[in-house]
């Protein structure tokens, strides 16, 4: 089954998913990333989203390649540009940055990716991008050259995303972006979540169990966890609990 029909299926039934965001730049020792990879073992991640808004280093490929060879959760490369494909992968977050006014990010860098992409088995999945205001500008903010939506914008937010659906886009991704100051609130997400009703992935900010329980019960269906796992690797542990939990009162309700 393919990765983005698997996941509508989940959403269906109610379940939520997680998903850990690997910058390849941040990847200092192989050791590392195996405990990483051990840890998302043992505490039911979905998904590893591998990328960053600047990738600087040449090891794309072998961080896709351990995280293939250790273990069978699917790899979706979450790309910055059209340099960050790596046909190894499972899947690719065909990226629009529709919350942004950048015309190569809007659709430049995907007509140099396109015949790319056309000749691999990488699973396409379109997805609208926003970036969403966190209190600071974050890399992918000052590298995109975009202004993310006010925090407090939630109809704007809500209307961009449903522009996005409704030109076919499959996913819609609220960023905050890599070590944001503050996750998007619970009631942006919500605006989001009763807009559109094509699947929700929710990232930036998400330090703790209880913001992570926070973006699922106002309507995230995937969560992505990135720069607080580097700090402290444990706490995938407790946030992978509250998703186990949702998904357990889920199962116990049918």
């Amino acid at each position: 089954m393919k990765i983005l029909d698997a996941l509508q299926e989940r959403i269906h039934l109610g379940k939520k998913s997680i998903a850990i965001l690997v910058d390849p730049d941040k990847v200092e020792d192989t050791g590392r990333l195996n405990t990483l990879l051990r840890l998302a073992t043992e505490n039911c991640v979905d998904y590893f989203f591998v990328g960053g808004s600047l990738v600087t280093t040449p090891n794309l490929s072998d961080v896709v390649k351990q995280i293939k060879e250790n273990v069978s959760i699917p790899v979706v490369l979450f790309p910055g540009s059209s340099l960050q494909i790596d046909t190894s992968a499972d899947a690719i977050l065909f990226l629009s940055l529709i919350s942004g006014r950048n015309p190569d990010l809007l659709i430049g860098q995907h007509v140099v990716a396109a015949p790319i992409l056309r000749n691999t088995r990488l699973e396409i999945m379109p997805t609208g991008y926003l970036l969403i205001n966190s209190g600071k500008t974050t890399s992918v903010a000052y590298i995109s050259n975009t202004t993310p939506i006010p925090e407090d914008k939630y109809s704007l937010a809500a209307c961009t995303a449903l522009a996005g659906e409704m030109l076919g886009l499959k996913l819609i991704y609220l960023d905050a972006g890599s070590g944001a100051e503050r996750e998007i609130s619970p009631k942006m997400i919500n605006a989001v979540r009763k807009s559109v009703r094509v699947p929700l992935i929710v990232g930036g900010g998400i330090n703790s169990g209880q913001k992570a329980f926070a973006a699922l019960e106002a309507g995230a269906d995937l969560i992505v966890i990135g720069n607080a796992l580097e700090k402290d690797p444990d706490l995938l542990i407790e946030i992978s609990d509250r998703v186990y939990d949702w998904n357990q009162s889920v199962e116990a309700r049918k």
